[in-house]
């Protein structure tokens, strides 16, 4: 009775080890039996089977007879007693008001399973007598199919009372023996691993972790001798007639598809031939592409997939597709290699025409190789619910379900887990978890760790309880957690599911199913996984183009044109933020290198933005900008790889050189690609020979052709998928045409959706340095969501803090008979649940009152009598409160208020009120700095970030900064930190000034002061304006005077403006802001060594 890891957070054994330590210990046979499912099942069978043991499958679960409820163990005896099986899991996972299986359930579903009644604390406390009437009707039903589990872990009273009941029943014993973990050792692993799951802490978890358990895999000799001992050796021997009685084999194969309901009964090819003709019809031809070729491609991918029977398949996902189009929900042009197929651009499940970017079908379905075709669907995740309904509808409930999947106890997890159950503070947790983060972000291997990080056995070192932590931690890592829906597969079956696989109630509104298996087990059993995928970005363009509809009906985003020179100077300035794909600082900066011209440039960019291909980055700029010379293998291959510069930069080349050179079918050459990809060495070596002698017979030269295949070898691993390539490219274009053409409706979009308030704030930043105008929340305008109103947007409701959203439905649906006239108006109608000051008074604090004839103090210290007396102003308007006039709040108090409900300013700025002052202090808004100028600004911090330098570790910050016009990163080296440390503090408003320079694409201010903008103002009050006059008396002065001025001032920083006189010339000059000196002694005294003392003078304006 093996209780495996899939009865989540109870035991430590998962399949495979459980089958490898078995046959170490000399089982031929054995048998799991996790809690009412059947998780675990296909993994422990393949694991079995692999080696030579034989699988029993079983479920525990609970059985209830009247009053008395019984543990049992539930073995399938053949194909038709999994089938029960599965039913019997099925029943318990989805029906919430039971957590039993009673009598009438054993009495459908149990003819061809082996029952065994467990002895736990439930049965040994129930009077015998009631026992043996259960027993009794059990043996009726059951016959010899029902046993009596015996465990050497009972005393022996209880050992004695289950043989007593075994006997008077007339049951047969069968040895029981409870293992949860593989090893004695593993027992305190398990004891926390259940702790996590009851959420519980262990006391003393040093002391804990000494003991050993007994429910560990026994040797099979140890165990047999220690129930003989006992003189249970017939129980022993009913282990092996179960054993014998128990022969499941499960069935494996290809997915059968469901036959699709064609109208009248048409055969199914031919009515798909009938919808690709139609549907070509309504597609332009590609400049230079035939209707004759579009014709035979057609004709060719019909045949093959006629061939390979996926007829069915193709109708089923044309017929997803064409509910999503008559729902007009907006879907993406492509995903994957499905985009190489015209039988699904003419099916309109793509909008990407194969033929016009010469994509490859058999990169998307070879003849040469069976598999599935793989077509996923990309739709707005906001509306893919919409999706599931309809296929739920369309097949039938049994025929259609979500997949499962299993979080694990990842290294970071699994740390925080043991430590709380270990009572370790937070930030003890942290140390370990700093240690994980400093690898990267991806997942991390205890072992890797441990090995690899000192800092980390230093903490092992430094306390047992550390090293004890993380001990347990590597025992319990990868283990499931949790289960969850999968984000995109859904299962399609020709038969009831249940036929197949055990289900479970899912996650879904719309009350799915969800499989116990997850995605790569239940197509291996032959279901049909389509995946249908939610893109938060094509929810940004379906709310987007809902916008522009308002106005434009007629817009179609799919007939754009993608050389539309707006859109392409969006990608060459790189101004790609909100874009699909082109979002990252590093493929921002690959742009401004490669300035792309056209959509074939973007294309590339994005197949080269990849791990692994960005390697060849450099040497694509260089060869694109003419820096380094195009090399081919043969010009032969000019049309091939001429496009990309002699790399190769898509899989789909490496199939046409096999092709062009070798005579490769392009099935074969897809063959040779996943070789190659997959590093085959075998496949690969005797695919060479043929490619050498393929290339041989057509005229190459041995050399060439070995070169040819050298040079695809080196970078076929580094080839990214071309089909997929375009399809997302074009989707990122259509997002940067509306972002180009309208703007407005863009941003409105993109802040609604935007799940990431710190990317929410960059956005308002970018909509309003584009020209785009924002408002703030508005009692009469506002939805919900941010909305477009006479070309500015509107901010929503759910922007500001604690919110309710039926309060939101409320203001909006009572202002719906008449606009709101004044805030007592407000609360007099609103509904009585709302009129609490604490709902009311952010709205207030954020302006969504502004203008309706109180300022926004009036109305905080008026609401509470509003509130009080709006029950009685029906009957009297001498009872409506009197809001008393007061001076409006200091603009830093309300900004306050707004960033604190708002998490951002939005009608204003801290720094907005010194934005006059620029002039004077001869500073500049951020949005005006360029790379490599002095400069100075005005900057409220936002955050600070110290670190130590590496050479000196004297300390050093990055500031974030922002005015009204957008954020800029300042950098602090320590000789100028000195200074500026003690004004850093969040929120303050400093004067920076520095040099600006540009790194890791980002413009950046290299500080060497900044001072309150408090003292700023002081010094520019107190002291008249003045400039420094420098007579230029001789040649020397008058030929490097103005050298001398500039090197001065880049060391030294101050205001005052130079003015340059020339004797001879009788000219007077300014020089440039960035030659300003302070007014101090120390620069009158360098300025008089250099120019001589009655040259110089520091002059009052």
């Amino acid at each position: 009775m093996v209780t495996t890891t899939y009865s989540l957070l109870k035991s430590t054994i998962t399949p495979q080890k459980l089958v490898q330590r078995g046959k170490e210990r000399g089982y031929q046979a054995i048998g799991i039996a996790d809690t009412n499912v059947l998780y675990a099942v296909v993994d422990f069978y393949h694991a079995a089977q692999s080696a030579g043991i034989h699988p029993l499958i079983g479920m525990r679960a609970k059985l209830s007879m009247g009053v008395n409820v019984y543990t049992t163990l539930l073995y399938a005896r053949s194909q038709a007693g999994y089938r029960q099986l599965m039913r019997l899991s099925t029943k318990l996972m989805t029906n919430d008001d039971q957590d039993s299986l009673d009598f009438n359930d054993l009495a459908k579903l149990a003819s061809d399973l082996d029952v065994i009644i467990l002895p736990d604390a439930a049965l040994l406390s129930t009077e015998p007598r009631a026992i043996l009437g259960d027993l009794s009707k059990l043996t009726s039903l059951l016959a010899d199919q029902l046993y009596l589990g015996i465990t050497l872990s009972l005393a022996d009273t209880e050992q004695k009372l289950v043989q007593q009941l075994a006997a008077q029943a007339q049951i047969q014993l069968v040895a029981t023996p409870n293992v949860r973990y593989l090893d004695q050792d593993d027992y305190f692993a398990n004891q926390v691993l259940m702790s996590i799951g009851k959420g519980q802490q262990i006391s003393n978890p040093l002391q804990v972790a000494k003991a050993k358990g007994n429910d560990y895999l026994y040797p099979e000799d140890v165990l047999e001798q220690e129930y003989v001992a006992a003189g249970l050796q017939d129980a022993v021997a009913n282990t092996q007639k179960i054993a014998d009685e128990c022969q499941l084999q499960l069935h494996f194969q290809s997915p059968v598809l469901p036959e699709f309901p064609t109208p009248a009964g048409k055969d199914r090819a031919q009515y798909l031939r009938e919808l690709c003709l139609e549907g070509l019809r309504h597609r332009q031809p590609a400049p230079g592409v035939k209707v004759s070729d579009y014709q035979q491609r057609l004709n060719y991918e019909l045949s093959i997939i006629h061939q390979m029977g996926f007829d069915d398949y193709f109708l089923i996902v044309w017929d997803v597709m064409h509910y999503i189009h008559q729902a007009k929900i907006t879907t993406g042009p492509g995903r994957g290699s499905a985009a190489g197929s015209l039988v699904a651009y003419a099916l309109a499940i793509t909008d990407v025409d194969p033929l016009q970017y010469h994509l490859l079908f058999e990169r998307f379905l070879n003849p040469e190789r069976a598999q599935m075709p793989d077509i996923d669907l990309d739709i707005p995740d906001n509306r893919r619910q919409e999706v599931l309904e309809y296929v739920h509808q369309r097949y039938g409930h049994d025929h259609v379900a979500q997949i499962i999947t299993f979080g694990t106890l990842a290294a970071r997890q699994v740390i925080r887990d043991v430590g709380r159950v270990f009572g370790l503070p937070d930030y003890r947790l942290e140390q370990f978890v700093d240690i994980l983060r400093s690898f990267g972000p991806g997942k991390q291997q205890l072992a890797t760790v441990i090995q690899q990080s000192q800092p980390l056995r230093n903490l092992m070192a430094d306390d047992p309880l550390n090293a004890l932590l993380i001990q347990v931690a590597e025992k319990l890592e990868g283990l499931p957690r949790h289960y969850s829906t999968h984000a995109a597969g859904v299962v399609l079956s020709a038969k009831p599911l249940l036929d197949v696989v055990p289900l479970q109630q899912g996650n879904d509104p719309a009350g799915l199913l969800m499989t116990q298996f997850e995605k790569g087990t239940v197509e291996a059993l032959g279901l049909l996984k389509m995946d249908f995928l939610g893109l938060r970005n094509l929810s940004i363009m379906d709310d987007a183009l809902k916008i522009i509809h308002q106005t434009a009906p007629d817009f179609d985003i799919t007939k754009i044109a993608l050389d539309d020179p707006q859109t392409m100077r969006l990608f060459q300035q790189a101004a790609t933020d909100g874009i699909f794909q082109f979002e990252s600082a590093g493929i921002r900066r690959t742009l401004k290198q490669l300035s792309p011209t056209s959509f074939e440039d973007i294309v590339a960019v994005n197949a080269l933005y990849r791990p692994g291909p960005m390697e060849n980055i450099p040497t694509f700029l260089a060869r694109r900008h003419g820096q380094e010379a195009v090399q081919l293998p043969d010009p032969s291959l000019q049309s091939i790889l001429g496009p990309t510069y002699g790399i190769l930069v898509y899989q789909e080349q490496v199939m046409q050189v096999a092709s062009v050179m070798a005579g490769f079918t392009m099935g074969q050459a897809d063959l040779l690609r996943r070789a190659m990809s997959k590093k085959k060495q075998a496949t690969m070596a005797s695919m060479k020979q043929r490619f050498i002698k393929g290339a041989v017979h057509n005229g190459y030269s041995q050399a060439v052709a070995e070169q040819t295949f050298a040079y695809i070898d080196r970078f076929a691993n580094y080839g990214f998928n071309r089909s997929h390539a375009v399809a997302y490219s074009k989707m990122a274009f259509e997002m940067a045409f509306l972002k180009a053409h309208y703007t407005g409706a863009f941003y409105t979009a993109l802040l609604s959706i935007e799940p990431n308030f710190d990317k929410e704030k960059q956005h308002f930043s970018a909509a309003k340095s584009l020209g785009v105008k924002i408002l703030p929340p508005n009692i009469n305008q506002s939805e919900s969501a941010f909305s477009l109103k006479n070309g500015a947007i509107v901010t929503g409701f759910t922007m500001i803090k604690g919110m309710r959203r039926d309060f939101m439905e409320a203001i909006v649906q009572t202002r719906a008979e008449q606009p709101y006239q004044s805030l007592p108006d407000f609360v007099q109608r609103i509904d009585s649940r709302f009129k609490k000051a604490k709902l009311i008074e952010p709205l207030i604090y954020v302006g969504a009152f502004d203008g309706l004839g109180y300022n926004r103090a009036e109305m905080i210290d008026g609401l509470q009598g509003l509130i009080e007396s709006s029950e009685f102003s029906f009957q009297s308007a001498d009872l409506q409160p009197v809001i008393e006039q007061r001076n409006e709040y200091p603009l830093t108090y309300r900004l306050a208020k707004e960033r604190e409900y708002l998490g951002l300013y939005i009608s204003g700025h801290p720094v907005s009120q010194y934005a006059a002052l620029r002039p004077q202090l001869r500073a500049s808004a951020s949005d005006q700095l360029r790379p490599q100028q002095r400069a100075s600004v005005i900057l409220m911090v936002n955050q600070v970030r110290r670190i130590n330098t590496k050479k000196t570790h004297e300390p050093m910050a990055f500031v974030q900064g922002s005015d009204e016009k957008g954020t800029l990163e300042v950098t602090i080296f320590p000789q100028y930190l000195r200074r500026c440390d003690a004004f850093l503090k969040p929120r303050a408003i400093l004067v920076f000034t520095g040099n600006t320079e540009m790194r890791n694409g980002k413009l950046q201010l290299l500080v060497r002061s900044c001072v309150p903008i408090e003292k700023v103002i002081e010094q520019n009050t107190n002291q008249p304006r003045q400039r420094w006059v420098i007579r230029l008396a001789d040649q020397k002065a008058a030929t490097q005077g103005k050298e001398f001025i500039a090197q001065l001032s880049r060391k030294t920083t101050g205001d005052i403006p130079v003015v340059l006189y020339d004797v001879h010339l009788r000219t007077a000059t300014r020089q440039p802001d960035s030659c300003n000196l302070p007014a101090d002694d120390r620069t009158r005294q360098l300025l008089n060594h250099y120019f001589g003392n009655n040259n110089v003078v520091l002059q009052a304006l």
